[in-house]
C-alpha cells in the first residue's frame, strides 16, 4: 500500500480527535472532549453489576466484597470490572498492571509492535536522487527531490522520504512507512493526548484526558488470532481525582469492538458517570 493511503486514516484521526466519540478500532477516540463537557464522576465504594447490559450477561455474583463482577459476551467475549482503590499508587500505574495482564494474552501483537518500534527507531534514511523542485511564498515551503518531499504550511509539515512519510498537523505527529506497513501517531490537545501505533496485523490505540480525573482507554488489536483466539483486548477506566477508579476489561475473539466495548463503557458509565 503506497504510504499516502497508509496516511489517510492517520490524518482523518488527527482531524476527529478533539470532537469524535470513537466506537470501534478503527482508530478514533473516545476520550478528547474538552473536561468541562464531563459531568463529576462519583465516588464508589461498591461496584452495580446488574443482570445484563446491552449483550453482556453477568456470571454469578460480584465478588471481592462488590469489588469485582465479570460478564460473558456474543462469541465467548469476557468482561471484567473493577473497582480499584489506589492506596497511594497512580491512576498510571494501575493501569499498567491491567494492561500487563491483558497484553499478555496477545503476545503475537506485542512481539510484533515492539519490533517495529526498535526498527523504527534503528532505520537509516538512505539518500536520494532525482528531479528537484522548490516553491517558496510567504507562510508557504516546498522542496520536493526524486522521491522526498517536503512542505511547510501554517500549522501543517509534511516530510516523505520515498516509502516513509512524517506528518505534523497542530499537535499530532503521524509517522509512516509503506515498506513496514506501518502508521503512529502521537499526539495531545488541551491537555488531551491520543497515541496509534499499528504494524501490519497488530494495533495499540491510547486515549487519556488531561484532566485531574481518569478518562482513559487502551486497545490492543490483531488480525490473528492468539492461541486462546482471542483478537482484542483493552480497558475502558474512570475515576474521580485520587481515586478509586472503575476499570471494565476485554477480550474478545473479533477485531471489531462492536458492541461488547460499548457496553462495557456503559458498565463504567452506570458506576462512576460520564
Amino acid at each position: 500500500m503506497p504510504t499516502r493511503l497508509l496516511l489517510v486514516p492517520a490524518l482523518f484521526l488527527a482531524s476527529l480527535t478533539a470532537a469524535c466519540d470513537g466506537d470501534s478500532v478503527r482508530i478514533s477516540s473516545t476520550h478528547t472532549e474538552k473536561p468541562d463537557a464531563k459531568g463529576a464522576l462519583k465516588v464508589v465504594e461498591t461496584l452495580q453489576c446488574p443482570q445484563t447490559m446491552g449483550s453482556l450477561t453477568r456470571k454469578g455474583t460480584a465478588i471481592n466484597g462488590g469489588a469485582v463482577c465479570t460478564y460473558a459476551g456474543p462469541r465467548g467475549a469476557e468482561v471484567s470490572l473493577h473497582l480499584v482503590k489506589l492506596d497511594g499508587a497512580t491512576p498510571a500505574e494501575a493501569l499498567k498492571a491491567f494492561e500487563d495482564r491483558l497484553s499478555a494474552a496477545m503476545p503475537q501483537a506485542v512481539a510484533q509492535l515492539r519490533a517495529a518500534s526498535a526498527e523504527s527507531a534503528a532505520a537509516a534514511a538512505d539518500p536520494r536522487t532525482g528531479d528537484r523542485a522548490s516553491v517558496r511564498a510567504p507562510g508557504v515551503d516546498i522542496q520536493a527531490e526524486g522521491d522526498n518531499a517536503t512542505v511547510r504550511l501554517p500549522g501543517l509539515r509534511i516530510e516523505s522520504k520515498g516509502d516513509d512519510a512524517s506528518v505534523r498537523i497542530g499537535g499530532f505527529h503521524i509517522d509512516a512507512s509503506d515498506g513496514e506497513g506501518r502508521v503512529n501517531i502521537e499526539g495531545a490537545e488541551g491537555g488531551d493526548s491520543v497515541s496509534v501505533q499499528a504494524n501490519q496485523d497488530a494495533a495499540e490505540i491510547r486515549t487519556s484526558t488531561g484532566s485531574g480525573a481518569t478518562r482513559a482507554n487502551w486497545i490492543l488489536t490483531d488480525n490473528r488470532p492468539s492461541d486462546a483466539g482471542w483478537r482484542l483486548v483493552g480497558y475502558e477506566a474512570r475515576g474521580p481525582a485520587g481515586g478509586p477508579i472503575v476499570v471494565a476489561t476485554v477480550r474478545a475473539r473479533d477485531r471489531d469492538r462492536g458492541r461488547v466495548f460499548e457496553d462495557a463503557k456503559d458498565l463504567v458509565t452506570l458506576n462512576i458517570g460520564e
